[in-house]
């Protein structure tokens, strides 16, 4: 081979990947565009509340660039707007793994939880928020009043006055804590004078004549003023006389799961939901118990599973 003739491949292998480079520089350049302007009508359609047709966009940023963040976090808010909570949650998901201590990801996280009312969840999520950035401990405080822990609130209450990160949100908090307390023990003081004289009435009444109408009642009583012990007896001893009644059962795994007796919870609430016919509120009422079952022995996959067929029925209610 002659080296003029050599030159000459030479010549035409440099122009002919400089043309291949040149044409994939082309086509990335040609994508950034694409997905830039997907990105941008998705965001204008979000604004004008057309959550629908944004995640249309969005899908198209997807199949252009897949496993975006910011299309992730996009597509979470759409799906929250239109309250397919699953969804929101699948894709804000997956935008945390890439991004663990971003703020703004689980600051929606948590917009998710309070959507579903899930109040416990929110909390686990806004301490990490309050770890990375301890200024948003005033929603921390928020979401324990919203789940009625309100001790806890008090306490976060505290440390926050210590640490001199007092705002305006939090003392009007605090104040609301006070005036509930002061009213709460003034309810509570009367609640348990009438409520003891009821459950005495009542106990004499079914100890005379074994009416189950009369151990609903009573287990009501006990249930609302936490009297988790003496359900769980009650309701056990119910179970003797009328054992083909669902209410019972649930009532029985409700008070062992505050007992923080979860196995004997799950045993008991798998036996009677097969006794639930035609009541979808009680059905409900067996998975959420189930659900918090299987989460004090650390099984999540079932929790989560119970927890979402719970989930189902109150959302067609």
């Amino acid at each position: 081979m002659n080296s003029k003739f050599s030159h000459t491949i030479l010549v035409f292998f440099f122009l002919f990947t400089s043309a291949v480079s040149f044409s994939q520089v082309d086509k990335e350049e040609e994508n950034d565009l694409k997905f830039q302007n997907y990105f941008f009508e998705a965001l204008k359609q979000k604004a004008i509340n057309n959550y629908g047709k944004a995640i249309e966009n969005l899908e198209q940023c997807n199949a252009i660039k897949a496993n975006n963040k910011a299309v992730e976090f996009e597509l979470s808010k759409n799906y929250l707007l239109l309250k397919k909570y699953f969804e929101a949650h699948s894709f804000i998901d997956n935008a945390i793994e890439k991004d663990s201590e971003n703020i703004f990801l689980l600051k929606h996280k948590v917009s998710i939880f309070k959507a579903e009312r899930n109040f416990k969840e929110a909390i686990e999520i806004q301490k990490k928020v309050v770890e990375l950035k301890p200024n948003y401990s005033d929603e921390l405080v928020m979401l324990y009043a919203q789940n009625k822990d309100y001790k806890k609130a008090e306490l976060l209450i505290a440390e926050v006055e210590k640490n001199g990160l007092t705002t305006t949100r939090i003392r009007g908090l605090k104040k609301y804590l006070l005036n509930r307390n002061k009213l709460q023990q003034l309810n509570k003081k009367v609640k348990v004078e009438k409520d003891d004289v009821s459950l005495e009435n009542l106990h004499k009444k079914y100890k005379e004549k074994s009416d189950y109408k009369v151990l609903v009642e009573i287990l009501k009583i006990e249930i609302e003023t936490e009297q988790f012990e003496q359900a769980y007896l009650d309701s056990k001893q119910g179970l003797e006389l009328f054992p083909s009644q669902a209410f019972l059962y649930k009532t029985n795994g409700l008070a062992l799961n505050k007992l923080t007796k979860y196995s004997e919870a799950i045993a008991v609430l798998s036996i009677g939901i097969d006794f639930v016919i035609d009541n979808t509120e009680l059905e409900a009422d067996f998975y959420h118990e189930l659900s918090i079952a299987y989460k004090g022995v650390k099984n999540d996959k079932e929790a989560l599973k119970f927890k979402q067929k719970a989930y189902k029925i109150r959302k067609k209610k």
